[in-house]
């Protein structure tokens, strides 16, 4: 994992210092070197900070030239690249490398903008074709990695993060649109329209997308490469189907192993994490496992964390932090997210990645992404029961309904629900008038602001038709919901120079997952089920069979109580009420602290609109 950057221009003004500028602000992503390269004419320029995970050798260093005609910058990896290279070997192409880079400059010589259906990797890369002066840049299927750019008639500038951006003069300007949306919503994405960020100008290439910009036209043109298609089902019996998910598992564990550094894996007390735990023991590969802990906090999870370290004997390392650590680091936060984020959970991750640097681990697996493509959220009982409700298997339903109940796990089932499974279109309308509602009716917002906005007000609302578990999960994992997540894992993983994997994220077991037929997913009272059952019997039923569902959750509540904090909080007010987005009554308003994941979270979303933004 690194920092790319790179400039295009009409003129030929690129220099090396332009360059260096970009780098410096992201030295915090790659610490083991830096590099610049301007092509002749000086109108194209790439820049790289490394962090050597594959082939750590100097001729391994980026920017990389391939073939005297491809010169490529790339954060990230291509897990499967040996066996890519082997392939391009018996095609005829030499390697000097070891590194997947070099895998990712010949595959695009050979199959051209074809190669990315070969990449099984996290990855955000640009590669300068000196022959025909294009630009090809791309980023992964799911997000993991970033890309941010900017664009006019005369240039075209990329980088990892915004802050390299503005370092060469790109306006630092808030796009109030996406602030009203995140105040009043707690929105941090316009699924509409993913390029958008939340600076006007600086755009987003979206997940499982290209893009190619040349010198006549810095104008980019931006296509997809990938979807899920969460139409596909497939007949399968369940020894089938648990005998596959455990080959894609194991497979997409082993090809994100491959390093020349240390690996450890994040170990959060769930099922997603124990389960990446177990396949590795099962492998005997005994990593180093760290975790955030809160004694004394409900939703610790301390008990689980330590029944699988007592089971599998692996170190793990835990690390407490605390509503005064979090004010002291709470600028250095804002500064690495660069937008705003909805709870204190991120800077829990952030502090586990401390935690990981200074045991000398370079890379750890997690998690992350489990929930969204196995329904491991209850929030997805609703549409399980609206899809069987507007199949006509109300039996199926009422035992379904029953089951959850007797795992304390109520779904509250009314007229509105049934309306919604039998009219989804005309239900989807209905929350999203409410939504916007909602986005304008905030009491404390300020009328004007809001007036200033006339003609963009259903810009970000927007709900998708679900007549079936598989459209919801398709919209978190490709439109909503996974790439935010992703980004906040990034930016607290590189901010201490740190790489994070995630196993579940391999596009060969997404797409299996997604055409498995629903009941494999939820179903006799538990979510996730087909992943509980592969489990069954090599983890502590505690884990497995575990009925409630507990996020990645510090004590924030007890943490905005914290007087400094709720100083802090106070100035974002009145920072936010000095712009006249927030009305001076606001000011007023005792401050409310509420948990993580509670709706409503107005005063957090102050404080880091505030702290990012203004």
């Amino acid at each position: 994992m690194c920092g790319i950057a790179g400039i295009l221009s009409l003129e030929k003004d690129v220099s090396i210092p332009q360059l260096k500028q970009m780098t410096d602000a992201l030295a915090h992503r790659g610490p083991d070197g830096e590099g610049q390269w301007i092509n002749q004419t000086g109108q194209l320029g790439l820049a790289h900070r490394r962090l050597a995970i594959i082939d750590r050798s100097e001729k391994a260093a980026q920017p990389f030239h391939y073939l005297n005609r491809y010169h490529l910058v790339h954060n990230g990896e291509i897990y499967n690249y040996i066996e890519l290279r082997n392939d391009l070997k018996k095609r005829g192409y030499i390697f000097e490398t070891t590194s997947d880079t070099e895998v990712i400059a010949a595959a695009y010589d050979c199959y051209h903008q074809n190669c990315l259906q070969k990449f099984d990797g996290m990855f955000a890369f640009a590669i300068w074709d000196e022959k025909e002066q294009l630009l090809f840049a791309a980023r992964d299927r799911f997000g993991e990695k970033p890309f941010y750019y900017f664009e006019n008639s005369r240039e075209f500038v990329f980088a990892s993060e915004m802050k390299a951006l503005w370092e060469v003069g790109v306006p630092k300007k808030t796009d109030d649109k996406m602030l009203l949306n995140y105040i009043s919503l707690g929105y941090v994405q316009n699924c509409d329209d993913k390029d958008m960020t939340f600076f006007e100008k600086i755009y987003s290439l979206p997940p499982a997308h290209f893009l190619i910009a040349t010198i006549q036209n810095p104008i980019s043109i931006v296509q997809p490469y990938w979807n899920i298609d969460k139409e596909k089902k497939i007949k399968i019996s369940e020894e089938d189907a648990l005998a596959e998910l455990e080959c894609l598992l194991k497979n997409s564990i082993n090809k994100r192993l491959r390093a020349d550094v240390t690996i450890g894996s994040s170990l959060s007390g769930g099922l997603d994490s124990a389960t990446i735990v177990e396949q590795l023991a099962a492998q005997k590969n005994p990593l180093a496992t760290f975790s955030a802990v809160f004694p004394g906090f409900e939703k610790d999870e301390s008990t689980y964390i330590n029944s699988i370290v007592s089971q599998f004997q692996f170190p793990n390392f835990q690390v407490t932090p605390t509503g005064d650590e979090l004010v002291r680091d709470f600028e250095k936060l804002c500064w690495h997210q660069e937008e705003p984020f909805p709870s204190s959970s991120i800077y829990a991750q952030y502090r586990v990645f401390e935690l990981a640097k200074q045991q000398d681990v370079t890379v750890l697996l997690d998690g992350q992404g489990a929930d969204e493509v196995l329904a491991g959220y209850h929030r997805y009982l609703h549409w399980y029961m609206q899809e069987l409700i507007s199949r006509n298997k109300f039996a199926k339903a009422v035992s379904e309904k029953k089951a959850f109940g007797n795992n304390n796990i109520p779904i509250n089932w009314g007229v509105k629900n049934w309306f919604a499974a039998f009219l989804p279109a005309h239900a989807t309308i209905q929350l999203e008038k409410r939504e916007y509602q909602h986005s304008i009716q905030h009491p404390y917002l300020n009328r004007d602001f809001i007036k200033s906005l006339r003609g963009r007000e259903w810009e970000g609302i927007h709900k998708p038709i679900v007549t079936k578990l598989n459209d919801i999960l398709h919209f978190n994992v490709m439109e909503y919901g996974l790439e935010e997540m992703l980004r906040y894992a990034d930016r607290n993983s590189m901010a201490h120079g740190r790489e994070v994997r995630l196993p579940f994220l391999s596009h060969e077991l997404v797409s299996f997952l997604f055409s498995l037929p629903t009941h494999f997913k939820i179903g006799q009272g538990y979510t996730k089920l087909i992943l509980r059952k592969l489990m069954d019997k090599k983890l502590p039923d505690a884990i497995v069979w575990r009925k409630d569902k507990v996020g990645y959750e510090p004590p924030q509540a007890t943490w905005m109580q914290n007087a400094t904090l709720q100083d802090y909080l106070q100035e974002a007010k009145r920072k936010l009420v000095d712009h006249h987005i927030l009305t001076p009554a606001a000011l007023n308003k005792k401050i409310a602290p509420k948990s993580a994941h509670e709706a409503d979270n107005f005063d957090w979303r102050y404080l880091t609109a505030a702290a990012t933004l203004l």
